[in-house]
């Protein structure tokens, strides 16, 4: 897993209507929170990305924004995405290999741990949170971005 102080590696996923997203260029416009999820519509998976909906209006006050990483295909992720009113990507990482680079791949490379990153502008780890079923660890991250300047 990365730490807090690591560079973010950069990469390029397709999001729930296979559009590339790249890091950096959603870093040019403000801090990140990138939160890895096992699965689409499991019960904690489902939780966990209300949960940053809810936030949005502080996380938009903030200048920040999400960004959901899973295995799932685009499909999938669209109709998760669409059934739970989802204001942010969610970007598919089908052979695990932003997984990978983040340290967020399971035991054995089987699955993926839930882990929350919170990215600065200049691409580096501000805060960092690994949490299998206390999502409400992950929710605070939002609470230390820096005010909008």
């Amino acid at each position: 897993m990365l730490h807090v102080g690591d560079p973010a590696p950069d990469f390029e996923l397709p999001d729930q209507d296979a559009r590339p997203v790249r890091l950096t260029a959603c870093l040019a416009r403000g801090p990140v929170l990138l939160y890895f999820y096992p699965a689409d519509f499991t019960p904690v998976c489902t939780r966990e990305a209300c949960g940053y909906r809810d936030l949005q209006p502080q996380l938009e006050h903030r200048g920040a924004a999400v960004i959901g990483i899973s295995p799932q295909d685009s499909a999938s992720h669209a109709r998760f995405r669409q059934r739970h009113a989802l204001p942010f990507p969610l970007l598919s990482d089908a052979d695990k290999r932003v997984i990978r680079a983040y340290g967020c791949d399971g035991p054995l490379g089987f699955g993926v741990r839930r882990v929350s990153y919170l990215i600065g502008t200049n691409g580096r780890i501000q805060a960092r949170v690994h949490a299998a079923f206390r999502i409400s660890r992950h929710l605070e991250l939002a609470g230390e971005l820096p005010e909008k300047r």
